[in-house]
């Protein structure tokens, strides 16, 4: 028994191996996808950055379909699992609300490449397609919507407003914000620049919610012109 003790660490020691390889490989793919978008990136462009041999990819990916999408659930989840912990907190919706927006500035700030890719190659291109993007976006929407649900219960925000749209406006704003620094509109090299981003967008969605009152909203009247006869 005792002499089986070596055998059990020496594949312990090749399951970590893999990994490690997978985990570079999946990095490497990510700073291509950023660079070369998903139509420009090529499987052997991936093996270069890695520093591996090219049948080496294949080995732990099929296509370049799965490479995306083994990117995304990596990212998303990790992304996903500190939201969640925003969202189970008890503290103020408000509070909560900045806490959910520091966690997707601070991620970018930490790897704006991996950012990239999900919005721009995940979230927005036709390439995407080979992602289960709905059933992703829509397990941290329906989270965000409980979260204002009990808030409503709570008193923190009005009643009359939707909980779902109240989630779907939060992380709409959290994206586009992060997109004013993946399309190179600010700064993403300056950190004050990225803070201020974050609050403003934390600041902006909150006194729209919590100054929002039930009232109809006038609709200007439509002026139709009236067709001209010639006699």
């Amino acid at each position: 028994m005792a002499e089986k003790a070596p055998a059990a660490k020496k594949t312990q020691s090749r399951a970590d191996r893999e990994a490690d390889r997978r985990r570079v490989i999946l990095r490497a793919a990510v700073e291509v996808f950023s660079r070369k978008g998903y139509h420009g990136c090529r499987i052997q462009d991936v093996a270069k950055e890695a520093g591996v041999a090219y049948g080496l990819v294949y080995h732990y990916f099929k296509n370049k379909d799965e490479l995306l999408e083994s990117v995304f659930a990596s990212g998303w989840q990790n992304f996903l699992g500190r939201v969640q912990a925003e969202i189970a907190t008890d503290h103020h919706v408000a509070a909560r609300v900045k806490g959910i927006v520091h966690v997707a500035f601070e991620a970018y700030r930490r790897d704006p490449r991996g950012v990239k890719v999900l919005i721009l190659e995940v979230g927005r291109s036709p390439a995407g397609g080979a992602v289960n993007r709905g059933g992703a976006f829509s397990s941290v929407i329906i989270a965000a919507a409980q979260m204002f649900m009990e808030a409503q219960r709570r008193g923190e925000i009005a009643a009359h407003l939707e909980p779902t749209l109240c989630a779907t406006m939060l992380f709409g704003s959290i994206e586009m914000g992060l997109t004013s620094f993946v399309m190179g509109l600010l700064d993403k090299r300056d950190d004050e620049a990225i803070d201020r981003a974050r609050d403003q967008v934390a600041e902006t969605f909150l006194h729209g919610l919590a100054g929002a009152r039930p009232q109809a909203i006038p609709v200007p009247p439509v002026t139709r012109a009236r067709s001209r006869t010639t006699s």
